[in-house]
């Protein structure tokens, strides 16, 4: 193919991987990263150096009064852009709308240049270029976002993507610096050729990058989805969440006026102190030094704020240093020009590293399927319209000084109107201050809320500010609401919950009570034992008073064993008792120990369950079991459930190896299958080996093998889970499916990102070829056993299996498809597919068309697509090319890919040779009856019954112990009639292994 291979560079060397490491970026997406910069930082250069000239030029021309009317036009060139560049789409596939885009960027301003030489011309050239510039930096946005959102796939593209937008913090700095030497050198209004031949350049590296990695955009226009959505994607927000909307689009109005009015009186103060060519000088190293500053928050100093102050308190930052630099100006302090520096200074900073960080946050309450859309609407439709109406204001304002003080004179005028605009700036900054701080409360009310709804991402919660809301808001709250703000803490800060868990601990429920011991007991720390120990003096339930002995017991560096003693007399709750005596066996003296073991052996032996289960949980406390030992084993032979699941428990506790075997056994029973599996969990990764020998073991259930991996992916440490990875590429089948299944469902995406980390994109789209070139095989067999040659009900029933077989792999594919795109894209693609609507099937087809990037898109479209198998084998000609072999001939070779086959397939395969009297080779012989499912060897036999009775008379006495009855039964009756001896059968309690069967046997007899 003559795409561009996506395998990492094999002559990266040391430095090189080192620098992709410091960068955290990985080899295979470095190129497309660092072209996407160099685009970035070439057309923000451009961008930058025609800004500041046209910023000087239009104030020459028109001055500051004026630009008031650009804010008001410029509020709909946004909506008119957008709609633009969707339309172009339509028409155009996106890998030539993006350059076509950026070619449009440049295109004017020749002839834009050319005006400024002409004397009736330069006013009105003025004005457009200014509108122009408004429209490069929309244009600039969509395009920049847009393409890289089609070369890195969602995971990939929170690496890449602030590496490439620091270009424009880059640009900064090498524009303001590099301007006044280019203006001395070529004059200001050369500067805008300049300026367009930095954007050629830009435009040049797009082209680059969207005819090199052409795979990844779409090669078809984009269409029209004609349906609606479905309704809960757009249902209203209602009571807290609406106040919550109304105050967050309250906040991100604010600051879109605030930037407007700073960047009015900014270029106001300039046109009143400076000329032309001086103005041009200083707004370039303005923004040359402004740039070096953002580098340096937005790299060392942009997330320690966020994380040691909070996000609030970050946010608050810009909105009060803007007040104060505003009051000071108003009072005197010093000059309104100098305050108008400070100001755009302050703001600029701000607002391009702290508040860019923080801003994405203030969605997170908003459930994920309204969060998308209120951004949208945030970004597209608010901002735009607050631009037109502060320009409106503007213009109220300068109208009302210009009437009050017009008698005064021009510089009287000025004055007034700066004062009143740092009124306003002040007045603003205040509303926003105000704003932030409603919006905190009610950002952290909303969480408490909807914690317990499932409705909440909690990849970026500002945890200072939540943990004290919940300490503050627990005694307000009914018990539902406190425990899902005990279970989120839980999740979001583990290791410090005692923190705010333990002052509460009087003032909760029992069951809260329990819950906050468990998790305090995680991570104990003997700053709260005065809390805990105040607990213990009110007397409360006996499993809170287990959990808190355990918590004051445990987490004294002294402790008074002897106190103990008064719980382990009989008439004490078993619980409590068994929790006493396993303390005093892990920090007691050897008289103390031996009152303990003496206390847990009659709980082990007790005839009451509840004794012996809570004995059976103190021994997983007991860190030194000694004589105990000798229970454990018939103990898992108790007749109660509850004993034996937590003697499952305890094993692993104390990590006793020489049960270990009794915990896979338990994986084997539903009644014992749970607490097995948090026993392997608990083991961590000493568990590893067990479960991936049990889960390679073919002659185990599928069930069995499936809860050897499932362990795997809850015990979630990165040995554990390179495990599932490593054998997700050797596996096949169902297996595959469900260790793919796993890793996907793993928290965090920690699957995901060690499948990226371990087989890379080029991995990924390898396992997707994979299974490509299976479906070319299938949809082989299919033609060659055409139904008019090959009839009978095997041969539809091999036919039926192939076709399951397809959607098998299809299935796959899409789980593969997973670790490269958002998951919920591509469920959307497949619920669309498995329609019978084929504008269902259109839609789906669309959504993948879009979405993919892989080598192999159009391959996957088309055999995705509805079709004969002859055109699906044309689509896979890069896969397979077809030679059509006779029916008998195909079949043994759809048996060489016998791993590949499911277990009916293969059945079915064998069926069809009976039934057809085809001969088949020993080696595939041998291997089905040495198949671990019984119907497939039962096959066999089927088969050797007519292809060759003497070899079958040499191998049914080897049959005598198969564990499937199917095989015995069919064993019995075919000796029954070669006149064979029967011999004992074998016992379904038997080893679950197939016979053992020699390699080397004679030759099946000619048919």
């Amino acid at each position: 193919m003559d795409v561009k291979e996506l395998t990492p560079p094999r002559n990266t060397g040391m430095l090189g991987r080192r620098v992709l490491t410091w960068l955290n970026l990985r080899p295979e997406e470095s190129e497309r990263t660092f072209l996407m910069f160099a685009y970035y930082t070439a057309t923000s250069i451009g961008i930058l150096w025609l800004e500041v000239s046209v910023a000087a030029l239009f104030l020459d021309e028109y001055g500051a009064e004026s630009l008031p009317w650009i804010y008001i036009v410029s509020a709909g060139i946004g909506t008119v852009l957008g709609s633009f560049y969707s339309l172009l789409q339509k028409f155009l596939p996106l890998r030539r709308t993006i350059v076509i885009i950026a070619v449009l960027m440049a295109l004017p301003l020749p002839l834009l240049r050319i005006g400024l030489d002409t004397a009736v011309l330069v006013g009105l050239t003025v004005f457009l270029m200014r509108l122009w510039m408004e429209a490069i930096y929309i244009l600039n946005e969509l395009n920049t976002s847009i393409t890289a959102n089609q070369l890195f796939n969602i995971r990939e593209i929170k690496r890449t993507f602030p590496l490439i937008s620091s270009g424009v913090l880059a640009a900064d700095v090498v524009s303001g610096l590099s301007f006044p030497i280019l203006r001395q050198w070529i004059g200001l209004p050369n500067v805008i050729l300049m300026a367009c031949l930095l954007l050629f350049i830009g435009a040049g590296i797009l082209y680059y990058l969207s005819q090199t990695y052409h795979q990844f955009f779409p090669d078809s226009p984009k269409r029209r989805l004609e349906e609606r959505q479905p309704d809960f994607t757009t249902r209203r927000l209602k009571g807290p969440m609406q106040r919550y909307v109304v105050l967050l689009v309250a906040f991100f109005v604010m600051a879109q006026v605030l930037w407007l009015l700073l960047d009015f009186q900014y270029l106001a103060q300039l046109e009143r102190n400076m000329d032309v060519s001086t103005i041009a000088d200083f707004l370039a190293f303005f923004s040359a030094i402004l740039g070096a500053f953002e580098l340096a928050v937005q790299w060392f100093v942009s997330s320690r704020m966020i994380e040691r102050l909070g996000v609030f308190i970050v946010t608050m930052s810009s909105p009060a240093l803007i007040f104060v630099v505003s009051a000071l100006s108003l009072g005197g302090v010093f000059s309104i020009f100098w305050g108008m520096i400070v100001l755009r200074f302050v703001d600029e900073l701000l607002r391009y590293t702290l508040l860019a960080s923080t801003g994405p946050v203030l969605f997170q309450p908003i459930p994920d399927i309204n969060r998308s859309r209120m951004q949208s609407f945030v970004r597209g439709i608010a901002e735009p319209i607050s631009s037109g109406m502060i320009g409106v204001v503007m213009l109220g304002v300068i109208w009302v000084c210009r009437r009050l003080l017009g008698p005064a004179g021009e510089e009287t005028i000025q004055q007034g109107q700066s004062l009143a605009f740092l009124g306003v700036i002040a007045l603003c900054s205040l509303a926003w201050l105000l704003t932030v701080w409603r919006l905190r409360s009610r950002y952290l009310n909303l969480l408490v809320m909807t914690a317990a709804r499932g409705e909440l991402s909690l990849s970026e919660v500002d945890l200072r500010s939540f943990k004290r809301q919940i300490a503050d808001a627990m005694g307000e709250r009914n018990e539902d609401d406190q425990k899902a703000c005990v279970e989120l803490l839980m999740h979001l800060d583990p290791k410090n919950v005692s923190e705010v868990l333990a002052p509460l601990l009087s003032q909760l429920s029992p069951e809260l009570q329990r819950m906050s011991l468990k998790a305090m007991n995680e991570v104990p720390n003997p700053a709260y034992l005065d809390n805990v120990r105040s607990l213990i003096e009110q007397r409360p339930t006996p499993e809170v008073l287990a959990l808190a002995l355990r918590y004051v017991w445990l987490t004294e560096t002294d402790p008074n064993i002897d106190q103990l003693r008064d719980y382990l007399a009989p008439d004490v709750d078993p619980e409590v008792r068994g929790t006493a005596a396993s303390l005093m066996l892990r920090r007691g003296n050897p008289q103390q120990k031996a009152e303990a073991t003496d206390t847990l052996r009659r709980m082990l032996t007790h005839k009451r369950e509840r004794e012996r289960v809570m004995g059976c949980r103190a021994l997983g406390e007991a860190l030194y079991l000694q004589a105990l030992r000798l229970y454990i084993r018939p103990l898992l032979q108790d007749e109660s459930l509850r004993v034996r699941c937590a003697l499952l428990e305890a094993i692993a506790a104390t990590r006793l190896e020489e049960f270990y075997p009794s915990l896979l056994r338990g994986l084997q029973y539903k009644s014992t299958r749970e607490a097995a599996m948090e026993a392997l969990v608990r083991l961590g990764d000493d568990a590893i080996p067990l479960l991936v020998s049990l889960g390679e073991d073919i002659y185990k259930p599928e069930l069995l093998r499936t809860c050897a991996w499932k362990t795997l992916g809850q015990i979630g440490s990165v040995e554990a889970i390179n495990a599932l990875v490593s054998h997700m590429m050797t596996a096949w089948g169902t297996t595959r499916r469900s260790i793919m299944r796993i890793l996907l469902k793993l928290p965090n995406e920690s699957g995901i990102d060690a499948v990226a980390d371990l087989l890379g994109r080029s991995g990924i789209e390898m396992l997707i070829n994979q299974e490509l070139s299976f479906v070319g095989q299938v949809y082989a067999s299919v033609l060659d056993l055409d139904p008019q040659v090959v009839q009978g009900r095997e041969a539809e029933l091999l036919r039926r299996s192939l076709f399951d077989l397809v959607e098998d792999a299809k299935q796959r594919i899409f789980l593969l498809m997973r670790f490269l795109y958002s998951s919920g894209t591509i469920q959307a693609a497949a619920f669309n597919l498995q329609s019978d609507s084929s504008e269902n099937n259109a839609r789906g087809l669309e959504i993948l068309d879009n979405t993919l990037d892989i080598q192999s898109k159009q391959t996957l479209l088309g055999v995705l697509e509805p079709g004969t198998p002859r055109e699906k084998l044309r689509d896979l000609a890069d896969f397979i090319t077809h030679t059509p072999l006779a029916p008998s001939d195909r079949l043994r070779t759809l048996l060489e890919l016998r791993h590949f086959l499911s277990d009916w397939s293969l059945a079915c395969c064998f069926h069809l040779a009976r039934h057809q009297r085809w001969g088949i080779t020993p080696e595939q012989t041998i291997a089905g009856l040495r198949h671990p499912i019984g119907f497939v060897r039962e096959s066999v036999l089927s088969y050797l019954k007519v292809a060759s009775p003497r070899t079958l008379r040499e191998l049914l006495p080897m049959l005598q112990h198969d564990p499937d009855p199917l095989v015995i039964a069919l064993r019995n009756q075919l000796m029954q009639q070669l006149g064979m001896a029967p011999s004992v059968n074998g016992s379904r309690n038997g080893h679950r292994r197939s016979p053992t069967i020699s390699t080397h046997q004679p030759g099946l007899e000619p048919i």
